[in-house]
């Protein structure tokens, strides 16, 4: 555990976060590069590592985001903390919502704060996206992988294709881009090496 960081601390960030993450998960991306890479507990490297990893399991983003952010900085106890704080608030709003209010969307008010939120929602994911293209895109072939998996992306769109399907492609995509990863390394490890060398410099 890093000795700059106690639980309770810990736990104050991840509620803080949680608190505003709308929109799922990677809405909390630059709030977590914000609270955790700006104290240097973690790389903004290794942010993107796990974002990867979260996306790739099963379970809602932003908690995965935290139980792996967390265990890094204090291993098991900062996992649960983490995730602790990060789902605590969602709970209580929840909770409210379900004992005050029956009808709580019906509410204009309620609508048009959502509009808003919504509408800042995408600034955020826009944000995390990029900030994520300039650390994993590395070379040409990860620029075509991502070029690719962009159009395949968007020209799923526009198929028809079973709910079973829908909802497996990008498990697939993600998949299909960790394979091309592992036949590059193998045939080119010199190369990987190269760039995760001028990676670990920038």
């Amino acid at each position: 555990m890093d000795a700059n960081v106690n639980l309770l601390s810990l736990f104050w960030k991840f509620f803080k976060i949680g608190m505003f993450t709308f929109g799922g998960g990677y809405a909390m991306i630059p709030l977590i590069e914000r609270e955790v890479v700006a104290n240097k507990w973690i790389d903004k490297e290794e942010i993107t590592d796990m974002v990867a990893i979260s996306q790739s399991i099963p379970g809602a983003v932003a908690v995965n985001m935290s139980l792996f952010v967390g265990y890094k900085i204090a291993k098991k106890k900062g996992a649960i903390i983490s995730v602790l704080g990060c789902i605590t608030p969602s709970f209580l709003i929840i909770l409210l919502i379900a004992m005050l209010l029956s009808n709580f969307q019906d509410y204009k008010i309620v609508q048009h704060a959502f509009t808003g939120i919504l509408s800042a929602v995408v600034a955020l994911i826009i944000l995390s996206a990029i900030k994520i293209a300039k650390v994993a895109i590395l070379d040409k072939v990860t620029l075509i992988i991502t070029i690719i998996t962009v159009v395949v992306l968007v020209l799923g769109q526009f198929i028809t294709i079973t709910h079973f399907l829908s909802s497996m492609f990008p498990i697939i995509l993600i998949v299909s881009g960790a394979l091309t990863g592992l036949l590059i390394y193998y045939f080119f490890p010199k190369k990987v090496r190269e760039i995760y060398q001028e990676r670990g410099n920038k």
